[in-house]
């Protein structure tokens, strides 16, 4: 049986929660919490399995809560539930293992501790070990991004490259650029998909619009994209890109 952690500061939301889940008969409510400092302080001490965590708290955002929850060891499997659907990308950007609407399905509720179940019974919940996990990118195919206090939502397939260019993190779409604040190491975590391939040091590609590969000296090489642009490829990453490729 999982044990599990609800933050809840509505007492009304916070009982029926508890009550469905002890109809699942799969999950022990271990703990509850109205605030994040409460919250914090009880999981970490508790370590639970399961955290239901809710957006919107009397005393903070749940989201910054779950930044703190992904740091322990083990870090619990985050199932945020919460009445606004609008912070669903920023929740599986987090590694929200599922994201639940209120007011509660009960249905929906088993279907995401059955999926649960099936992941740590094959093996993937080991303490100590994140769930696998869709990212935001895989789950709705757009990489949002922070530019000027907004958050823009670009369209993964369009993007050619995420390239470190003067300092600055470029991502070059088929249509225009946008200049980033975040390292190029946090877009390679969040781009988990097959197309997308670091290359070198400075560049990650989208590899379903490179037009050609050209050699280059000591074993590199040249990648065209498709609008012209000439991104080198490292010593390093050589052979991956040939595994994947297949040249």
């Amino acid at each position: 049986m999982l044990k599990a952690f609800i933050v809840e500061d509505e007492p009304l939301a916070r009982d029926e929660l508890k009550y469905l889940l002890k109809r699942s008969r799969q999950v022990e409510v271990v703990g509850e919490a109205e605030g994040i400092e409460d919250a914090m302080s009880d999981i970490s001490r508790l370590k639970p399995e399961l955290v239901f965590l809710d957006i919107e708290l009397a005393d903070g955002n749940g989201l910054h809560l779950a930044k703190r929850l992904a740091e322990l060891d083990p870090a619990p499997s985050l199932i945020f539930a919460t009445a606004y659907d609008e912070f669903a990308l920023q929740a599986f950007e987090l590694y929200a293992f599922d994201y639940l609407l209120k007011p509660f399905d009960e249905k929906r509720i088993r279907q995401t501790l059955d999926k649960l179940v099936k992941v740590r019974k094959a093996g993937e919940g080991e303490p100590g070990m994140k769930p696998p996990h869709r990212t935001a990118v895989e789950q709705t195919g757009k990489l949002a991004v922070e530019i000027d206090d907004r958050i823009v939502l670009i369209d993964r397939n369009s993007i050619l490259f995420i390239g470190l260019i003067e300092g600055k993190t470029i991502i070059k779409t088929e249509e225009t650029e946008y200049k980033i604040g975040e390292p190029l190491i946090v877009f390679e975590r969040k781009l988990d998909h097959r197309s997308f391939l670091r290359v070198h040091r400075g560049f990650i590609v989208n590899m379903i619009h490179i037009s050609e590969i050209q050699p280059w000296f000591n074993s590199t090489y040249n990648l065209i994209m498709s609008d012209g642009s000439n991104i080198p490829v490292s010593r390093t990453y050589v052979k991956e890109l040939k595994q994947l490729i297949g040249f």
